[in-house]
C-alpha cells in the first residue's frame, strides 16, 4: 500500500462489502466497492479487471475509462 503521492487524486472514502450469494439479490458472492464518484470513470454495465497488490487491489481501465479518469485529474 503506497498511500498518497504525486499523480494520485483521492476520489473519496468507499464503502466495501463482501456481498453473500443469495442475499440482497446477489447471484454469486462478490466484493462491492460503493463510491458514486467511480461511476464518473466506470459506467454501470461496463466491465474491467481487478488485480491484487500489497495492501489492496487495483482496477485496470480500458481506453475510454482512462480518458474519463484523466479528466478528473484536471
Amino acid at each position: 500500500m503506497s498511500g498518497p503521492g504525486p499523480g494520485k487524486k483521492l476520489l473519496g472514502k468507499a464503502n466495501v462489502y463482501i456481498h453473500e450469494k443469495g442475499k440482497s439479490g446477489a447471484s454469486v458472492t462478490h466484493i462491492d466497492i460503493e463510491l458514486p464518484e467511480l461511476n464518473d470513470i466506470l459506467k454501470p454495465g461496463e466491465a474491467s479487471f481487478v488485480g491484487a497488490k500489497e495492501g489492496g487491489v487495483f482496477i485496470g481501465l480500458k481506453k475510454e475509462m482512462i480518458k474519463r479518469a484523466e479528466k478528473k485529474l484536471d
